[in-house]
């Protein structure tokens, strides 16, 4: 059920949630928790009238903020980590393609249940585009789910891989790079206090010297980092990543991740005196998003670099004061995998393509919806196929496509088959916790970070 009007919203909150001024207070949490926030929720995403939906995003934002869920960002724990006064775990950072709303509430029960401190959640730039989640949209998501869950504390709102696309700027720099700019700008308003820039798609090998190569990627990383720095809300420092290798190229150096902070923290200081620059640094380590389909649609198994990854790790914290390094398209390795990325002091790992997995691949899914979803993949995508895909390889990666295009026939699947997959989705997430050793951290996050009620006015 949804509500077409913002008229509608008010009448159904009455006696439950009271509107006072840019304040949302709520007078019955359970009620709130109960059938109100699923269609609260589901009028943000699907109400055809653009006032209801962004009501109803607003007001789940307040009434969160109302009962300690915040948006914040993890800027001080990254520096506590960069510092060594924190250390021990690796930070989950995971992506949310698909029924988020139901895919958070197991993320955040998974960590309620095993008292997890930091887990982020995020969205990179190309699934704001496919799954069709715009930021506004993907973080009232997530707070609706900590509300039914009864989740209390800050949320890590993330944007994940926001990339600079290399063709497109080379065919019109000034164009793509504003679509960037427009695209953080748009996240900053929406309460993502969290961003990963991410141009090393513009590391040109091919140059003579390593700080030549990483040019485009370090400056254009400075210039957007004094953007967020001065849009970025009173009160908050927005934690900003960056990456020196591209993500299934070739894995990281010290002397790339040398040449990159040199001339990074050169270009930041003629941006500003005094201005936070990044506080983690994504490497390549052999890894690439998704993992390698094989010829029958098995997954190939990949040889981490982990060695590359502690001696990165070390080296960003000690040279720079960073929380380390990060390791990106994680999700899909081995199970025995995950114990080495706290062992190795890896500072987050980025999770998203095994979650898609589960849903898609789960008993529990309506085959007759994967077989429709499927049959779009093989008309509407056809282009997209690569001259030597099996079908199998194809339809695997090419799947996640149909996400946004089959949006909402996910969300009004039946109670029981969300229930089975939200299940599923956090006996993996529990799973993963515990290899990255995030149980029990929930004092360490509170004595390092602090989040802040940024004001939203009502719409």
């Amino acid at each position: 059920m949804q509500y077409e009007s913002v008229d509608q919203l008010n009448k159904a909150i009455e006696g439950i949630l009271e509107i006072k001024g840019n304040s949302v207070a709520v007078l019955d949490e359970a009620k709130l928790k109960g059938a109100l926030i699923d269609q609260i929720i589901y009028t943000g995403v699907f109400a055809s009238d653009q006032a209801a939906r962004d009501m109803s995003r607003w007001v789940i934002r307040r009434a969160g903020a109302s009962l300690g869920v915040l948006s914040a960002s993890i800027q001080t724990l990254y520096e506590a980590m960069g510092r060594k006064e924190v250390s021990g775990f690796t930070v989950p950072a995971i992506n949310i393609r698909s029924l988020t709303y139901d895919c958070a509430q197991a993320v955040l029960r998974a960590a309620m249940k095993g008292k997890v401190g930091p887990v982020i959640f995020e969205i990179a730039r190309s699934e704001i585009d496919y799954t069709d989640q715009r930021p506004a949209e993907y973080i009232a998501c997530v707070t609706a789910a900590a509300i039914k869950v009864g989740y209390k504390g800050p949320l890590f709102i993330q944007g994940d891989h926001f990339q600079i696309n290399a063709k497109k700027y080379a065919a019109d720099a000034a164009k793509e790079l504003k679509a960037v700019k427009d695209l953080i700008w748009e996240a900053l308003e929406a309460g993502f206090y969290n961003i990963d820039i991410d141009t090393s798609t513009l590391v040109d090998l091919s140059k003579p010297t390593v700080k030549e190569q990483q040019f485009l990627n370090y400056s254009l990383a400075a210039e957007m980092t004094a953007m967020i720095r001065d849009l970025e809300p009173e009160g908050v420092t927005v934690s900003v990543g960056g990456e020196i290798g591209e993500v299934g190229g070739k894995n990281s150096t010290p002397e790339e991740l040398q040449a990159y902070m040199e001339g990074y923290l050169e270009e930041l200081g003629k941006a500003g005196k005094n201005l936070k620059g990044i506080s983690k640094i994504s490497i390549q380590t052999g890894t690439t998003h998704g993992g390698v389909p094989m010829p029958d649609g098995t997954i190939a198994k990949v040889k981490l670099d982990f060695a590359t990854l502690e001696k990165l790790s070390e080296e960003a914290r000690v040279k720079y004061g960073l929380a380390g390094a990060v390791q990106h398209g994680a999700s899909t390795l081995p199970d025995e995998a995950f114990d080495h990325f706290p062992a190795t002091k890896t500072a987050e790992v980025h999770l998203a393509t095994g979650f898609q997995n589960i849903i898609y691949d789960s008993k529990a899914f309506p085959a007759d919806l994967r077989e429709k979803m499927y049959g779009y993949i093989k008309t509407d995508l056809a282009a997209d196929r690569g001259k030597s895909d099996t079908e199998e390889q194809f339809i695997y990666k090419t799947r996640k496509k149909a996400l946004g295009p089959f949006k909402k026939d996910l969300w009004d699947l039946s109670k029981p088959v969300l229930q089975a997959l939200g299940a599923e989705l956090e006996k993996q997430f529990a799973f993963l916790f515990g290899k990255l050793n995030v149980n029990n951290t929930q004092d360490v996050l509170s004595k390092t970070v602090k989040a802040v009620d940024v004001a939203m006015k009502k719409p």
